[in-house]
C-alpha cells in the first residue's frame, strides 16, 4: 500500500462490506463474521491479539486496514442516571450521544449527523446549523463506546443498551447510506444482535427516502410531526413545505405496510405552550392518524436559550393527551431525562467548550484504551 493510500476503517463496514474486503483480500467469507465479532463483541482493535486468524493475514490487515475508534472528549452524568458523551470527529466538531436508563432497558440515542440542516424552530441542534454527515464508522462509533464503557464486551455483555433509536443531532434519511449500513451492523448476530423492533429510526418526513427504506431494511419507524397541520407545521418543521403532512403519512403507511410483521409507527409530538397544545389541536391531530398504526409520544418542550418557546404546564400536557386516548389512540408523555446536563430532548448541540466549565463531578475524560465507569423514547 502506498504512503499517501489511506487504510480501510473497519469498524465502519457493513457486514456484506465486511465480506467483500476479506474476499478482496483472497480470504473466505467466514473471515468477515470473525473480524465483526472481534470489533464489536469483544472490543478489540489490535490485530495482534485476534488469535483465530493466522499471523500472515494479521500482518496483510495491518499494512491495509485498522480500527479507527471515535475520541471520547467529556462524559457528563446526570442526577437521573442518564449518560451523555461528547466525541470530537476529524475536523474538529462534536457530536453527543445520550443513554437513558429505565427499569427494564436502557435506551442509546445517537446521532447521524453532525448539527441539522432542517432548522426546527423549537431544536436547538438545528439552530446551530449543518456541518456534514458522519460516516458509518462515526455512527456505530457511538453504539461501540457505550457498550464498551458497559464492560458489555464478549461473554461479559450485560444488556444495558437494549435499544437504539437514532434521535440524536441530524436527521437520519438525509445521510441514508450510512444510516443504513450501521443499522444493519446493529442487528447483527455478529456485532450488537439488536432486534429490528428495538432499532428506531426517526425522521422528519424526508419522503423520498423514507420510500426507499422500506425497500432495504425494517427498522422501527418514529415520526416528528410536531403539529396538526401545514400551516403550524410549516413554521415548525419547514420540511412540511416541500412534503405535507398528508403526503407524509401516505409515506408512513407505505413504510408499515412493506414490513413483514404488524408494527406500529411511533408519532413523536413536541407540546410547545400556546403554540401546538390546544384542544383543537389535540382533535386535529387525532383525524390526521385516523388511518396511520400508530401510538403518540408526547414530549414537553425543553427549554433552551433564544428559543423564543415555552414548556406547558402539567395540566395542558395531560389534557391534550386524555384528549387524544378518548378518540382511542395509545398516548405516553416522554419523561425529561438528563436536562441536568443538557441531554434532553431537543437540547444536543456538540459543543464541547462549554463543557469545559462543569466542576469535576459532572465530567470526566475517558480513555477508551480503559474505559471507566463514571424508557425507550
Amino acid at each position: 500500500m502506498s504512503d499517501t493510500q489511506q487504510k480501510v476503517n473497519l469498524l465502519g463496514l457493513s457486514p456484506a462490506k465486511m465480506e467483500e474486503f476479506f474476499i478482496g483480500l483472497g480470504e473466505k467469507k467466514f473471515r468477515a463474521q470473525q473480524m465483526l465479532k472481534w470489533i464489536h463483541q469483544m472490543g478489540e482493535s489490535d490485530f495482534t491479539k485476534m488469535t483465530n486468524m493466522g499471523k500472515p493475514l494479521r500482518e496483510k490487515l495491518a499494512q491495509v486496514s485498522e480500527v479507527a475508534l471515535p475520541e471520547v472528549v467529556y462524559e457528563d452524568f446526570s442526577k437521573d442516571g442518564t449518560r451523555k458523551w461528547v466525541m470530537r470527529m476529524p475536523g474538529g466538531s462534536a457530536v453527543e450521544t445520550v443513554w437513558i436508563p429505565e427499569k427494564d432497558r436502557g435506551t442509546l440515542c445517537i446521532s447521524s449527523q453532525i448539527g441539522c440542516s432542517l432548522d426546527c424552530s423549537f431544536c436547538s441542534t438545528g439552530k446551530q446549523g449543518f456541518n456534514r454527515d458522519l460516516s458509518v464508522a462515526e455512527i456505530i462509533g457511538q453504539v461501540y463506546v457505550a457498550a464498551m464503557s458497559f464492560h458489555e464486551a464478549g461473554e461479559r455483555r450485560g444488556g444495558k443498551i437494549t435499544n437504539v433509536v437514532l434521535m440524536g443531532m441530524g436527521e437520519p434519511l438525509l445521510n441514508f447510506d450510512n444510516v443504513v449500513d450501521a443499522m444493519h451492523l446493529m442487528m447483527d448476530d455478529n456485532a450488537y444482535g439488536l432486534s429490528k423492533r428495538r432499532v428506531t429510526l426517526s425522521t422528519s418526513g424526508v419522503v423520498p427516502m423514507l420510500d426507499k427504506l422500506g425497500d432495504l431494511i425494517d427498522v422501527s419507524l418514529a415520526v416528528s410531526l410536531h403539529a396538526p397541520n401545514d400551516e403550524l407545521r410549516n413554521t415548525l418543521v419547514p420540511l412540511n413545505k416541500k412534503y405535507p403532512i398528508k403526503v407524509l403519512m401516505e409515506s408512513v403507511n407505505r413504510y408499515l405496510g412493506k414490513l413483514p410483521d404488524k408494527r406500529k409507527a411511533t408519532i413523536e409530538y413536541t407540546l410547545i405552550d400556546g403554540v401546538n397544545d390546544g384542544l383543537e389541536h389535540a382533535k386535529q391531530l387525532a383525524q390526521v392518524l385516523r388511518d396511520t398504526p400508530c401510538k403518540v409520544n408526547l414530549i414537553p418542550f425543553n427549554p433552551f436559550p433564544n428559543s423564543g418557546y415555552k414548556r406547558p404546564s402539567n395540566n395542558r400536557v395531560y389534557r391534550f393527551r386524555d384528549a387524544l386516548i378518548a378518540e382511542n389512540y395509545v398516548v405516553t408523555i416522554r419523561s425529561t431525562r438528563g436536562d441536568d446536563i443538557d441531554a434532553a430532548c431537543g437540547q444536543l448541540v456538540g459543543k464541547v467548550e462549554d463543557r469545559t466549565r462543569r466542576s469535576e463531578r459532572y465530567i470526566k475524560v475517558v480513555s477508551l484504551d480503559n474505559p471507566q465507569e463514571g424508557q425507550q423514547l
